[in-house]
């Protein structure tokens, strides 16, 4: 979770917030604490392979509101892995060949095969890489922001350069982007020790930790650099905030950590992909293909990186950078509406689950009414995307109905 997202987003997100994007990130932090409450307490009563996935059929069933959810968080989860991979190789093409944008792509789809790979050796050797990883990217991240936040400038970070609270909401379905992994969290279940009380532990301290970062990443930057040079530089903007305390070794070293962060952010949206789909083929709602493997990579994984280096060859993924924020919190609200019919069996407040549900939907709601209405590109992808899942919802509920009269 830590790193990619706030490279991605900070250009972004500051041409919507301005100097506010710390403020932004932290609301995005409260409403990923506030979800992460809900999973934690459906992850400890329900701890599966399936991870949020499964939490939505307990509450809805094994029916068509659970399938769509799934292929909707599937195929999305393919444009986000696509996306941050794309920006991997934007980072090693400038470092390395003079940011030759044919280089970039070859290097991101080289990533995926890579990810790929050690995703099929298995969940062990998955930890170990994104463990260093983290620990690299944190420990960089943290020195920058210690750094920065010495030497800022508070002009800079003045409310009165503030927009307005709506522009600051909706910037919040940009920066909710960084805050994704804790639902890949979910999908671990399966290979904690002990679930019940590993699952929320990391759930809270991994939310607390990104939350923490974020904001003091954000506040040297934006106390370092004017919004509309934060803008302007887009995905190298920690870098060149690094620049004034730091030098070029200080930017080389951003340049590094981003490459890492990256790199972590494609393994994690690769890995929930094996338990996710041999649990959905298990109980019915994938094809039974979905549950095999090709050799030692589970076929769910291998139609992930499929679909990643198919959108790394035909997408401007830039466009719809927003788009695995808006479909996060569609099936995130809808997590949560299914976790009311069972927070009896959970034992999860029943406010704290309308507080999360509340802000949700209102978080996506301003989205729709302000960025999808300037980027409308996004909005028809998240409509595609929809009318995606439900289609191939449709289209195998049909198949598996025609196989089910064949055997009777």
């Amino acid at each position: 979770m830590v790193g990619a997202g706030i490279f991605a987003l900070l250009g972004s997100a500051g041409a919507v917030a301005g100097a506010a994007v710390w403020l932004s990130f932290l609301i995005a932090g409260i409403i990923a604490a506030l979800q992460g409450y809900s999973f934690a307490k459906l992850g400890s009563t329900y701890p599966s392979g399936g991870g949020l996935l499964t939490y939505l059929s307990k509450g809805f069933g094994e029916g068509h509101v659970t399938a769509v959810g799934a292929w909707l968080f599937y195929t999305a989860g393919s444009i986000v892995t696509a996306m941050v991979a794309a920006s991997f190789g934007g980072y090693v093409s400038t470092a390395f060949t003079d940011d030759d944008p044919v280089w970039a792509t070859v290097f991101a789809i080289l990533l995926v095969l890579v990810m790929t790979g050690l995703n099929a050796i298995g969940s062990q050797a998955v930890a170990r890489v994104q463990s260093v990883i983290v620990k690299v990217v944190l420990a960089i991240l943290a020195v920058f922001a210690v750094v920065t936040i010495a030497n800022l400038d508070p002009t800079l970070l003045a409310p009165t350069q503030y927009p307005g609270f709506q522009q600051i909401i909706a910037s919040v379905a940009l920066t909710f982007f960084a805050f994704l992994g804790f639902g890949v969290i979910t999908f671990t279940a399966r290979d904690l020790p002990d679930p019940k009380r590993q699952l929320p532990r990391a759930m809270y301290i991994a939310i607390a930790i990104a939350t923490t970062i974020y904001v003091a990443v954000s506040l040297g930057v934006f106390g370092t650099l004017t919004a509309d040079q934060v803008v302007e530089y887009g995905e190298t903007a920690i870098a060149e905030a690094a620049k004034p305390v730091l030098g070029d070794l200080g930017y080389s070293l951003i340049v590094v950590t981003a490459i890492f962060s990256t790199m972590g952010a494609v393994n994690a949206g690769l890995y929930p992909s094996v338990g996710m789909t041999q649990h959905l083929a298990a109980v019915g709602l994938f094809p039974s293909a979905f549950s095999r493997s090709l050799g030692r990579v589970p076929v769910g994984l291998l139609v992930m990186a499929a679909l990643t280096i198919v959108q790394l060859l035909l997408l401007d993924l830039n466009a719809i950078a927003s788009l695995g924020s808006a479909v996060a919190l569609i099936v995130f609200s809808a997590v949560t509406i299914a976790h009311f019919r069972v927070y009896r069996e959970t034992g999860a407040s029943l406010i704290v689950l309308i507080i999360a549900l509340i802000t949700t939907a209102v978080t996506f709601v301003v989205f729709c009414t302000t960025t999808l209405v300037e980027q409308p590109r996004t909005a028809i992808a998240l409509l595609a995307i929809i009318g995606l899942a439900v289609l191939l919802d449709q289209l195998w509920t049909r198949v598996r109905r025609q196989r089910e009269r064949s055997h009777a």
